[in-house]
This record gives C-alpha cells, sequence and structure tokens, in this order.
C-alpha cells in the first residue's frame, strides 16, 4: 500500500458542507457544491475562472446535463436549471454561473428530509440518494430518476445514501449508506441493481465512507469523513493506496481535467469546534490517477 501526501488548493473556501465534485467535459470545468449553504460552484482550471449559483433549497448534487445546464437533487425533489446564455467577461471570481430557467423535473417533499449525494448512470439516468436531517436510521432511500422524470425507487431504508458509481463496464454499482461503514457491491445490467453484498467493511478508527468514484482501472476511490483522507480498493477490495489530507472530514473526490489525470476533493467545516484553516475548501491532487468519462444526464 502507498500513501501519498501532495495535494494543492484548487479554491480556498469555507463551505460548510462542500460535495459532489463532478468534471463537466463539455464545460472544462469542475462542479462542486455546499449542500448547507445553498450553492453550486464551477472551476475552470485553465483560466481559474469561478462561478456560484445560488440554489432554491439545499443541494445534495448538481450534474451537468446533455444539452447544457444542469440537474440538481434538491431538499424536495429533482430539478433542471437550462443553459443561460454566455456571460459577459468578469474580473469577479464568484460571477453569476452559467444556468437560468430553473423548473422541477420530479418534486416529492418529505419533512425532515433533504437530498444528497447523487450520480448518473451510463444510460443517463441520475441515481439521487436522501437521508433525513437527524440521521434517523431507515429514514432516507435512493432512486433512479429517468430523463422523462419517472421514478424508481432502488433503496427504501437508506440512513445516509452517499457514494454511488459504476465500474468501467457498467456491469457492477458501487454504493455507500454511510452509517453502515460499508462499500457495497451490486451487479448491474444497464437498468437494476441486484445481488447487494459487501466489498469492503471500513474499520472504526478509519472514520466514516461517503463519497466514492471510479477510475479506468476499476478501482474505487472513497472519501472518508472524520478520517481525513481518500482511499482507494481495487475491485477485489482491497487497499491499496492512501491520500492523506490534513482536515478530518472529507467529503467526495472526483477525476477531472483534460486527460482526467488530478482528483478533486471536497472538504467540510460543519460541526467542527477548530476547523482547519483548509476545511471547506476544494483540493486537487495532480496526477492521482486516471478517471473515466462521465455521462451528463439525458433529460
Amino acid at each position: 500500500m502507498t500513501r501519498a501526501h501532495a495535494y494543492d488548493v484548487a479554491v480556498r473556501a469555507e463551505a460548510a458542507l462542500g460535495e459532489g465534485p463532478t468534471w463537466d467535459a463539455a464545460g472544462g470545468r469542475l462542479i462542486w457544491l455546499d449542500i448547507l449553504g445553498s450553492r453550486v460552484f464551477t472551476y475552470e482550471p485553465v483560466s481559474g475562472r469561478r462561478t456560484v449559483l445560488a440554489t432554491e433549497q439545499h443541494v445534495g448534487a448538481a450534474k451537468p446535463r446533455a444539452g447544457g445546464g444542469l440537474v440538481v437533487n434538491l431538499r424536495d425533489g429533482v430539478g433542471l436549471y437550462d443553459p443561460a446564455p454566455a456571460p459577459e467577461p468578469t474580473a469577479d471570481p464568484d460571477g453569476p454561473a452559467g444556468s437560468a430557467g430553473f423548473r422541477w423535473l420530479h418534486r416529492e417533499p418529505v419533512p425532515g428530509r433533504r437530498a444528497n449525494d447523487a450520480a448518473v448512470a451510463p444510460d443517463g439516468a441520475l441515481w439521487a440518494g436522501t437521508m433525513r436531517y437527524d440521521e434517523a436510521p431507515g429514514g432516507g432511500s435512493l432512486s433512479r430518476i429517468a430523463p422523462d422524470g419517472t421514478v424508481t425507487t432502488v433503496l427504501d431504508d437508506v440512513t445516509v445514501s452517499n457514494g454511488t458509481g459504476w465500474s468501467p463496464d457498467g456491469r457492477l454499482m458501487y454504493y455507500i449508506d454511510t452509517p453502515t461503514r460499508r462499500i457495497d457491491v451490486f451487479d448491474f445490467d444497464g437498468r437494476q441493481a441486484t445481488g447487494r453484498r459487501p466489498l469492503v467493511t471500513v474499520e472504526e478508527g478509519d472514520g466514516y465512507p461517503d463519497g466514492l468514484t471510479v477510475d479506468a482501472e476499476g478501482c474505487v476511490w472513497v472519501a472518508f469523513w472524520d478520517g481525513g483522507a481518500v482511499r482507494r480498493y481495487t475491485p477485489s477490495g482491497v487497499l491499496d493506496h492512501v491520500v492523506e489530507l490534513p482536515v478530518p472530514r472529507v467529503t467526495a473526490c472526483a477525476f477531472g481535467g483534460a486527460d482526467l489525470t488530478d482528483l478533486y476533493i471536497t472538504t467540510a467545516r460543519t460541526g467542527l469546534e477548530a476547523p482547519h484553516p483548509l476545511a471547506g475548501s476544494l483540493l486537487v491532487v495532480p496526477g492521482a490517477g486516471k478517471g473515466l468519462p462521465l455521462p451528463p444526464f439525458a433529460g
């Protein structure tokens, strides 16, 4: 097993609950968000340009759409932002984001519940998770949202629905319900996930598994809340690489950049009495590996 400490600060920020890094290949930008701040951010590594979009509610995930704009997993359901006209050049690094025209795709508010992590499957459907604000056991879910808004509940007894991703050949789906301390794997037929089983069971001292991404070798990179690290597991569940970080609450990771070799990592400062100066920032490990191109939402 190898350990690495080499990281850079992509965007210094104080996000309460930074989450959801996603590489938008069409826009050459990294999308990420602050769940509790109801903000979606973008960052263009080449130009350094940044934007911010204030969402209608707490936002658990934001993914690019095939025709431009964003699909967002919000407190009360899943919504769409249409693409906006190209903004005028501005010196403000946090100028307005390039999306406009919000509308709901599927709205189903549940008191005390909010959206959490989500991912786009190989067929362009969104797999969106929820959880209760009080993290009550079994209060969350995982659902498949088709491009036309049709919703299929996949799991209805989830506590904190988190990382979701697919193997390079699309035949396996990985999933995390954080309090279980497991990284689970399913068989995947293009639409349905079956045969749930644990790939990895995490020891208590390592923190809680949170967001994940899958690389071109089929290895699973997992961010660890209260673990201060991103860990890579082989397809057989063997831990073979650890990226150690100075912030305890590491929330999610994704490969980005033109060649998908840079690992972007989101962090949080919520609940910390004396947060590290980088808590809530977007970090990056250049040349960490080789990611997979991810499909946009087809709706």
